[in-house]
């Protein structure tokens, strides 16, 4: 198989990047026997963006992506969907309404997906991430990420910490979820420009990230169970905050 980490595949990832970033779509390999009428809106995308469309055997798209549902087509990616963190930062004018989420080394493709999906969903400003010991922006992210990885910033971070610290500087308070946290996630009130920590899945967060952050938010745990999947908790902090910014508002 060849480096899937430069493919997309699946009719609703590929469509989902030629609306958003047509541009980092170097080519696109359609199956020979494909039925085109169902992939018309992908088409007349790419043509609009003058990308190109090849069509290939199925063993040629097994070739780029391996044994998975790849509904026929795949994207070949020209470079990966990061915005420097700087850059970002230099952009970034934070109110009330803005939260963004930083992952401490979620090295799961498929938590990352999932994570990218529920921030779009809620509304988070930007999914912040360290450039090492992350799970990178695959093929994989794309699908489970259900087309919508390129709709929020992705950011990269040299060092999470010190993006913590540039946050603090610009009136973000950093929240981290841990199961030791001071108080369950709907104690707290989110009023001002908001950084949630997700920890790794098997780790957590990590104890010099913890340090960092101005509080630890905490999930309760029946029946004995230790944490929850990575993308779970992700997903309840971003609704609790997104409860909250809606009620504020009525």
């Amino acid at each position: 198989m060849e480096n899937s980490n430069r493919y997309i595949f699946g009719r609703k990832p590929v469509e989902e990047q030629l609306l958003t970033t047509p541009e980092e779509i170097g080519k696109i390999y359609l199956r020979k026997d494909l039925n085109r009428s169902s992939v018309s809106k992908i088409l007349s995308l790419a043509s609009d963006n003058r990308i190109p469309v090849t069509e290939v055997p199925g063993s040629k798209l097994a070739d780029m992506v391996g044994s998975v549902n790849d509904q026929g087509i795949v994207a070949a990616i020209t470079e990966a969907s990061y915005v420097e963190f700087e850059d970002w930062l230099e952009q970034i004018e934070p109110t009330p309404d803005t939260a963004v989420l930083l992952l401490d080394e979620i090295e799961d493709p498929h938590n990352f997906g999932a994570i990218l999906r529920t921030a779009a969903a809620a509304g988070i400003a930007a999914v912040i991430v360290s450039k090492h010991r992350q799970a990178p922006v695959t093929a994989a992210v794309y699908k489970t990420s259900a087309g919508t990885a390129g709709r929020i910033p992705i950011v990269r971070a040299v060092n999470l910490n010190q993006a913590i610290l540039s946050l603090k500087e610009n009136r973000f308070w950093i929240a981290g979820l841990d199961t030791e946290g001071d108080s369950m996630i709907w104690d707290q009130k989110y009023d001002v420009p908001m950084a949630f920590v997700i920890g790794n899945e098997g780790r957590g967060m990590r104890k010099k990230t913890g340090e960092h952050c101005d509080f630890l938010l905490s999930l309760p745990m029946m029946n004995e169970v230790e944490s929850l999947n990575a993308s779970v908790s992700a997903a309840l902090v971003c609704y609790e905050w997104r409860r909250q910014r809606i009620k504020l508002s009525e």
